[in-house]
């Protein structure tokens, strides 16, 4: 899908910052800027590079300044607000932006239209830069393109006085180094800080709010008039530099072979299809791929790539990533816990997570489901039953099962499920107890062992080689696996009834004892959507419904009932506002998926159900051409969603809908 904006879409600058377009290269590094050509947030970049997939990642070329020489007079086509209240408004001279294999911004000034087209290269820290200029003023023209330059890492703040060297057409700063080719005239140039970038949408959300450039260089290129010609520019990590043209049909062959591998019809799902490869990513310290939860904040996190692998991979036919990203996670089970955060450097890995061992297990299942790949289940088989024992017998963070046999978590301060947030010793949404979704991903869990092991999965393991984690102490008569699951399953779905809430027709989120038991909120959509069900289906229907009433947005599911007292109807401001408002209302995109899939389900898939989720994602094929184009973001504001906030480019949003329209086909 093209998306096209034209001068009323960027009548000011702050209504051309309300958009911005992201590139990605597979290997956790970005493109983005917004669709005027400036940075709002920190961590914007035309190049950010990741030197150590997928998390270490430098902003090497900050922004473009540019400026245009029509005879005697000279204008800058570049956009940049700054902290002292001036700017540079090119937007004056921007015609329009266009999106789709990458962006494209057009600019008229006296008699000279000019094309600049920023492309990024796949597998490698590479980004191409081209602007065809038309020049049919009566005037000699000359485009001199200013790269502003910070070698930090993402995040980090370009201190005045850091050294800056040229040498040739390399760049040089920290360590670090910049490769341009170009067949303009390359000019080295005296290094000059340029410290005044005002960050609006970072100052919003009290993040910081100014930052500081280096320039030492810059390109020109000199038209004629009457003549057309083209300056490129490529900029690498390596001496050996692709052409700007070699990029760009790259790019789009690659958009054309995912688009035919999903085999999507409808046009938002092969736009949401683009999308979902922007989050896949090679991991250096497996050797596999992994899934980026979010840009521009979020690295590979377990709970967030188990949601989303079933959308970004599954749906859309890329089983070899599927199985390269579930083994990436398969190697790091400890305990019965997968890893919520990838061991980095010398960091540990951290396992607060009670959901991503059991969403695995979910994920190993849909792609068995959809593969029917019988060799791979069978070498996570044993695994997932360490995962079953450890849940059964009781692993970290409060992590194990009731006489009930419902699954318990969380305990002190620790926040073990998704709405996770915790402000010091705040615990602004404390689900302590036995949480609704985990309660249904378990049950689903048992059942899918269930079926594997009428497979006789078991009995193909080599118990010899053991599992990833050694196993609890007891009962030291049986290995993992001899579990009679149906018959556990059936205890869970006795017990489950226990959620249920028959004054308001819906589950309780949580079972504690405490007034978060009778909160409606999100979380319950999950019990309804998963492929075995733990309901009736009178009371999915009821579900289903509240659910409706109460928390559906055409952009979301809201994570709390507006009518509770606690509600936050906006997210926004320093940190510790918007880490109270997180899980307190705010509209979540993901949940939306849940919710469809549940509402096709309780209505039997019936054309009828069919065509009303189709109406109903119109809503979503509006979002993509708001905050990151052709991408679903993380959040929206509870009360009213009209703005996209938190991340603008989220895994788990997009993976959740591309499900849908998997389901849909």
């Amino acid at each position: 899908m093209k998306y096209i904006y034209g001068k009323q879409d960027f009548q000011t600058l702050e209504r051309g910052e309300e958009n911005c377009f992201l590139m990605t290269n597979g290997l956790g590094g970005f493109s983005s800027l917004t669709m005027t050509g400036s940075c709002s947030r920190n961590d914007h970049a035309v190049l950010m590079a990741c030197l150590h997939s997928p998390n270490h990642r430098i902003n090497m070329i900050h922004r473009l300044e540019e400026t245009l020489r029509v005879g005697e007079e000279t204008v800058h086509i570049s956009s940049q607000r700054f902290a002292d209240g001036s700017s540079e408004e090119g937007f004056l001279y921007q015609t329009r932006f266009s999106y789709e294999d990458y962006p494209q911004f057009f600019y008229l000034v006296k008699g000279v239209e000019v094309v600049r087209t920023l492309v990024l290269g796949q597998g490698e820290n590479t980004v191409g830069i081209s602007y065809e200029i038309r020049n049919r003023s009566k005037e000699e023209v000359t485009l001199f393109v200013y790269p502003h330059l910070q070698f930090v890492p993402k995040g980090a703040a370009l201190e005045k006085g850091q050294v800056f060297t040229v040498e040739g057409q390399k760049i040089s700063a920290n360590g670090r180094q910049l490769y341009c080719g170009t067949n303009g005239v390359f000019e080295p140039l005296p290094v000059s800080f340029h410290d005044t970038l005002y960050y609006a949408y970072d100052a919003c959300d009290g993040r910081r709010k100014t930052g500081c450039t280096a320039v030492n260089h810059r390109v020109a290129l000199h038209v004629p008039a009457g003549e057309t010609d083209t300056l490129c520019m490529v900029y690498g990590v390596e001496k050996e530099l692709p052409t700007v043209e070699a990029l760009q049909n790259r790019v789009a062959e690659r958009r054309h072979a995912l688009e035919k591998q999903a085999d999507f019809a409808d046009e938002t799902a092969k736009t949401l299809t683009q999308a979902a490869d922007r989050f896949i990513s090679y991991r250096a310290s497996t050797g596999n791929q992994t899934i980026l939860a979010g840009f521009p904040f979020f690295e590979d996190w377990g709970r967030d790539t188990m949601i989303a692998v079933q959308g970004l991979c599954l749906a859309t036919k890329r089983y070899e990533e599927a199985e390269s990203i579930l083994k990436t996670f398969l190697a790091y089970c400890q305990k019965g816990l997968m890893p919520n955060l990838f061991p980095e450097g010398k960091e540990a890995p951290g396992y607060n997570t009670v959901d991503a061992s059991l969403l695995f297990i979910l994920a190993v299942y849909a792609y068995y489901k959809k593969t029917k790949d019988i060799v791979f289940v069978t070498s996570a088989y044993q695994t997932m039953a360490e995962i079953v024992e450890w849940y059964v017998r009781g692993t970290d963070f409060g992590i194990g099962m009731d006489e009930d046999g419902l699954i318990m978590a969380g305990k002190e301060l620790d926040q073990v499920t998704w709405m996770d947030v915790r402000v010091g010793n705040i615990l602004p949404t404390p689900r302590h107890g036995k949480p609704v979704e985990i309660n249904a991903y378990w049950y689903n869990v048992l059942r899918i062992m269930e079926e594997f092991q009428k497979l006789g999965l078991a009995k193909k393991v080599d118990k010899d080689k053991g599992g990833t984690g050694s196993m609890p102490a007891e009962p030291e008569d049986r290995t993992a696996g001899e579990w009679d699951y149906g018959q556990l399953a059936e205890k869970v779905k006795e017990s489950f009834s226990k959620f249920w809430n028959g004054d308001a027709g819906c589950l309780k989120d949580v079972l504690s004892g405490t007034k978060a038991d009778t909160q409606i909120r999100c979380n319950q959509i999950w019990a309804v959507s998963l492929p075995f069900s733990v309901l009736s289906p009178k009371q999915e229907k009821q579900v289903v419904e509240t659910v409706f009433r109460k928390l559906y947005t055409p952009y979301g599911l809201r994570t709390l009932d507006p009518a509770d007292k606690e509600f936050c109807p906006v997210y926004g401001g320093e940190q510790l506002k918007r880490d109270l408002a997180y899980h307190q209302g705010t509209v979540w995109v993901f949940p939306l998926g849940g919710y469809y899939l549940a509402y096709l389900k309780v209505h039997g898939y019936a054309e009828e159900a069919r065509a009303y989720v189709k109406e109903q994602l119109e809503g979503i094929t509006a979002a993509l051409r708001e905050g990151c184009i052709g991408q679903l973001p993380e959040i929206y504001d509870g009360a009213i969603p009209v703005s996209s906030k938190g991340c603008f480019a989220q895994a788990w949003s997009v993976g959740e809908i591309l499900r849908v329209y998997d389901v849909l086909r």
